[in-house]
């Protein structure tokens, strides 16, 4: 009986953790990119599940309403680097961050002027008919969640991995001015980071959509929970941040199910800090060491 609720509460947690694992997965893009901490992606989350709820209650198709959402979200990422971000490209890293969270603060403002205060659902993809594995029960939208991001976390590597254009984006993380000698186009490129990185944003708010209900303040704590699993596996590692997601949503998931919900985010924030006393890169971050 006790195995078989800690395999429900790691189901649970594999769900949620699939969700920091995607907004800790744009955290890293970002901070590889450009060297800053992008405060803003939890309100692509927002964006994207909110423009997904409207649009299908809209009379979009489900799908068509989901791909669109998704759109949004990207185009506000680049709006964002093209107004704010490439604006104040000689300024201090510091300067550069307190501007996402300028934007952060915007885009919530507007989405609170743009889908009022109210909480909203979204149907998830196949039925609410829960599977039941004896007394085990999951949802259908978890499985969507969890091999959803799996499948995107696989496209992105490969993407990276396999492509002309993410090799770019990768030696322009490496070293900006080289890859500017190369030919590269660094002002696209970081552009094409910032779109990517609220595409996944936008991903991860229509998958936790059907899960949980929204509204135009939900990406605040969904933001800080993907920057806790990006400084857990390790801030600018990308499969660090995804299994620091995973691990993040486990322990949250168990600290609720074994202690009290009502801990359920002071325990993450309580790991979080543990990992930074005793290993500050994170637990796949590199240690480094600078002469002077």
């Amino acid at each position: 009986m006790i195995g078989e609720e800690l395999i429900q509460f790691l189901i649970s947690g594999l769900t949620i953790g699939s969700i920091y694992a995607l907004v800790g997965l744009g955290f890293s893009l970002i901070y590889n990119a450009s060297d800053v901490v992008n405060f803003a992606q939890g309100e692509f989350v927002m964006i994207g599940a909110m423009s997904a709820i409207f649009l299908h209650a809209w009379g979009l198709p489900y799908f068509l309403a989901i791909v669109f959402a998704v759109i949004i979200s990207m185009l506000v990422g680049m709006a964002l680097e093209k107004l704010a971000i490439e604006r104040a490209r000689n300024a201090t890293v510091v300067t550069t961050i307190i501007i996402t969270i300028g934007a952060s603060i915007f885009l919530r403002g507007a989405a609170l002027l743009i889908w009022g205060k109210e909480i909203y659902g979204f149907p998830p993809i196949s039925g609410e008919d829960p599977i039941k594995l004896g007394n085990i029960t999951i949802l259908p939208q978890s499985l969507y969640v969890i091999s959803g991001t799996f499948l995107f976390v696989f496209l992105l590597r490969f993407f990276f991995q396999k492509t002309i254009i993410g090799k770019a984006i990768l030696a322009c993380s490496y070293n900006k001015k080289a890859a500017y000698l190369m030919g590269i186009e660094v002002k696209r490129m970081l552009l094409l980071a910032y779109g990517i990185s609220a595409l996944l944003g936008g991903i991860a708010g229509v998958l936790i959509a059907p899960i949980t209900y929204m509204t135009y303040g939900s990406g605040v704590m969904l933001g800080l929970k993907g920057f806790c699993a990006s400084i857990l596996g390790g801030m600018g590692n990308s499969m660090g941040a995804v299994i620091g997601g995973l691990l993040l949503g486990a322990v949250e998931s168990l600290g609720a199910g074994l202690i009290s919900s009502g801990y359920k985010d002071a325990i993450s924030f309580f790991i979080i800090l543990i990992v930074l006393f005793f290993r500050p890169t994170g637990l796949f971050g590199k240690r480094g060491l600078e002469r002077v």
